[in-house]
């Protein structure tokens, strides 16, 4: 979701506004641009920093992990953006118990977001050209990935790293 200064939504998917108005439907919501503004506002303006903000948002049973980060550039008319304030883009997904494990291991072994990520398709259990197919590159870079993934937790198979992930203190 892209927000501006006053979180008022400047654009978003139908997902985002499913789990942010949950347990009301977002076209029963009269001023849903307001009702938004006013939720990010309540639930997450407390942990705004320099760097955007970041906080958990509760949808029924489900917890989805929100962070936003600033648009430094911009393609929006000056005028807008000068009523606006600064952009954000607010990402919301959805909490896992090992989002929290894979975040550790990253600082643990000192991975890149790009190694992060394979390894996040890889507990998944997609096999590499299937990684590379989601993160748009080939299929060696996708094991070029692995074995640094696997050098950087000095494990010698794919398995090793899940054991890794599962057992971070290994």
């Amino acid at each position: 979701m892209l927000v501006d200064g006053g979180f008022r939504v400047v654009a978003s998917n139908p997902e985002v506004l499913q789990i942010l108005t949950f347990p009301e439907r977002p076209e029963q919501i009269h001023d849903l641009d307001s009702w938004i503004a006013n939720s990010l506002r309540s639930k997450l303006l407390h942990r705004q920093s320099a760097s955007g903000i970041a906080g958990e948002v509760r949808s029924a049973r489900r917890t989805y992990l929100c962070r936003s980060f600033f648009l430094d550039s911009v393609v929006v008319p000056k005028d807008t953006l000068a009523q606006s304030g600064r952009l954000q883009i607010v990402m919301i997904e959805r909490k896992s118990h090992e989002a929290t494990s894979l975040w550790e291991v990253s600082e643990r072994f000192g991975l890149t977001r790009r190694e992060l990520e394979t390894v996040q398709f890889l507990l998944e259990g997609f096999t590499s050209k299937e990684i590379a197919q989601r993160m748009n590159i080939s299929a060696n870079t996708v094991k070029a990935f692995i074995r640094l993934v696997m050098a950087k937790m000095d494990v010698s198979t794919r398995s090793g790293i899940v054991g890794k992930v599962a057992c971070p203190r290994t």
